[in-house]
């Protein structure tokens, strides 16, 4: 097996008066995965002018021999202004998706139709890869409406859905795999052996809100384990990202906060992932650029941190 070292994190950047709604890309510091610095001079590397001309919440997916960076089709500084709701009813029902073989060079960017009709927007997508089947296993969230509600206009919530690709440019039908009955977006998931872990964002703003939640699967089904994760940082918190430190042996649980300015990420930990404990990581221990948003972390191996350092200076 290649060695092990470093890791990307693909992300936008709140940038209300620039046009940070790009793919930018952070490598750690060598292997310090607590320690992010943003590559590319702080320029995006791949950009979007179709659709929206904007992207939010990039992913990015390696199999087969392959590297996919899939994204929301959304810009919100900048773009047609008609606001959250109207995009969450009429949205894009499109993802745009960036190929390479590398991770240094990558193709031209396409939309993939991937929401059905019945879906307002299609927003904050992800991607694992099947050993299995060879296919990628594709989940983002969307409101849905009645079918006889083409206009989208009557009342609905967010589920997650998922479909399967092999190349990313056509997709198999779309299942609905979380539907609490309130809004559910940013699943974000991750396998350890036989446990199974997602942690999802309950978006439905009622009094008991879940809000950041976590059910874990170790073979008998998902069991919620951990509700209002991160309370004790921020009143609200979205787009977790989960990896495991190879150095360590621990896990983190990046958490995107948007009530504070500067935006962007913060860090908990975990010995224990399966259990929905996470602890935040003291003052200090934790540096990555401000108002770094809603992306992917893939684990490096190989020469592969250094060519990327290398392709993309800081």
């Amino acid at each position: 097996m290649p060695d092990e070292h470093g890791y990307l994190l693909v992300h936008h950047v709140e940038a209300p008066d620039g046009h940070g709604e790009q793919v930018h890309f952070s490598l750690s510091d060598g292997d310090d995965a607590r320690r992010w610095t943003r590559r590319n001079r702080g320029e995006p590397v791949l950009t979007w002018s179709g659709g929206t001309t904007g992207i939010r919440d990039p992913h990015v997916v390696a199999g087969a021999g392959e590297f996919f960076v899939v994204a929301t089709d959304l810009r919100i500084y900048g773009g047609d202004g008609r606001g959250w709701d109207e995009w969450t009813r009429t949205g894009s029902r499109d993802v745009v998706v960036w190929r390479s073989e590398d991770l240094v060079h990558w193709s031209q960017p396409w939309a993939l139709e991937i929401a059905p009709p019945t879906a307002g927007m299609a927003w904050a997508p992800e991607a694992v890869f099947d050993q299995a089947s060879g296919e990628f296993v594709v989940h983002w969230s969307s409101t849905l409406y009645d079918p006889q509600d083409t206009g989208h206009r009557g009342a609905s919530y967010s589920r997650v859905l998922a479909a399967r690709t092999r190349d990313f440019r056509s997709v198999g039908p779309a299942e609905v795999v979380i539907d609490r009955g309130f809004a559910v977006i940013d699943t974000t998931t991750f396998r350890d052996g036989d446990l199974a872990v997602r942690v999802s964002k309950d978006d439905s703003r009622r009094p008991d809100a879940l809000k950041l939640f976590q059910e874990t699967d170790t073979g008998s089904g998902w069991e919620l384990v951990a509700t209002r994760i991160a309370d004790e940082l921020y009143a609200d918190v979205e787009a977790p990202v989960v990896f495991r430190d190879r150095r360590r042996g621990v896990w983190y649980l990046l958490v995107d906060q948007y009530e504070v300015r500067p935006q962007g990420y913060t860090a908990l930990v975990s010995d224990d992932p399966a259990s929905g404990r996470w602890t935040p990581l003291p003052a200090g221990e934790f540096s990555i650029p401000p108002n770094t948003k809603h992306g992917g972390v893939l684990p490096l191996v190989g020469d592969q941190w250094q060519r990327l350092a290398e392709a993309f200076p800081a």
